[in-house]
């Protein structure tokens, strides 16, 4: 009973969070459902959308309105690790004179980290973030320092400029729960954005949670039901992204993908989908819930051979093709 109390408050909670939100983001409503989909179910993300789509608005306003801290770190090509994580410093204690190294905290140290243009910054850096994202705790000078519940990281990209970028690694982009793609406006939403922007109204945002409740809704994600008719779908659907798989994945599939999606794509479509319903409503998962966050799991994990780019075939063709081949 006190899971269901929790779920219809869960839901209450995401329409209000929602209508704060488009107080200041106009339009973007997918990137906002499938943002708090990844949020409840403890899931970073990677946005790729062109520079003025309000990228980094979004997630500052949901930091606000969640009432959580944030930190926004600026991707450059000369940004070292520890300008994120932080450093030991020498102190020396004016009383006794005694020197002692003095661990200072990096802006790692928040609840929403904005990892802003993170192909903009070499390999080493980005490793940085690695340890944070998959384990929520940072190695420096030795000692071991946790990351304050809730902690998630959303990062930008910009998908036209390749000069001066250091692609992501695999690894990394494997710790990503989504990848959402940021669309232009359309014709009506841009004039009311250029209206709302140059009226100079400054708009008051009210905070409709805090890091207590985020943690308790996130608690609840994984007590979802789901049943094993959808898990094995998820995973027959993840599976079916490898071309290795003595001759059962697809024709289209050998044909046009180098590498597939790993097991933790799994995880994260089922995840996914349990925070799905959850949002819909619903207290059970269902194949439709788990076909809903297939594009944001997947797109970033399926490595298309040579042939597929000469035929200009992109992921979101062959996700596509999936969700029709793969049987429910």
């Amino acid at each position: 009973m006190e899971d269901l109390e929790l779920a219809q408050e869960l839901l209450n909670a995401k329409k209000n969070v929602v209508a704060e939100v488009q107080k200041v983001i106009i339009g973007q409503d997918e990137v906002i459902e499938d943002l708090l989909v990844a949020l409840f179910s403890k899931g970073h993300c990677l946005f790729v959308g062109v520079p003025g789509l309000a990228k980094t608005l979004l997630v500052n306003t949901l930091a606000k309105v969640l009432n959580l801290e944030f930190s926004r770190i600026q991707f450059t090509p000369d940004l070292m690790p520890s300008d994120i994580t932080g450093t030991d410093i020498l102190h020396e204690d004016s009383t006794s004179g005694k020197r002692s190294f003095q661990f200072i905290r990096g802006p790692i140290f928040s609840n929403i980290i904005l990892a802003d243009e993170i192909n903009r910054t070499p390999p080493k850096t980005q490793a940085a973030l690695l340890q944070a994202m998959q384990e929520k705790q940072v190695t420096v000078g030795g000692n071991t320092y946790p990351l304050n519940p809730p902690f998630l990281v959303f990062a930008t990209q910009n998908p036209i400029e390749h000069e001066g970028t250091y692609p992501l690694p695999e690894a990394q982009l494997d710790r990503f729960m989504f990848i959402i793609n940021v669309a232009y406006p359309s014709k009506e939403e841009e004039i009311e954005i250029a209206l709302s922007t140059t009226s100079g109204q400054l708009l008051e945002l009210k905070s409709i949670l805090n890091a207590e409740q985020v943690l308790k809704y996130q608690g609840l994600v994984p007590r979802v039901p789901v049943s094993e008719h959808v898990a094995r779908y998820a995973v027959e659907l993840v599976q079916s992204t490898r071309p290795q798989l003595n001759g059962n994945a697809p024709n289209f599939v050998r044909e046009w993908i180098d590498w597939g999606a790993g097991p933790r794509a799994s995880q994260y479509l089922i995840l996914g989908a349990k925070a799905k319903a959850l949002m819909d409503n619903r207290v059970t998962t269902t194949i439709e819930d788990v076909k809903a966050v297939t594009r944001q799991v997947l797109e970033h994990r399926i490595i298309l051979n040579f042939k597929a780019e000469a035929e200009n075939i992109k992921v979101t063709d062959v996700i596509g093709k999936l969700l029709t081949t793969v049987k429910t």
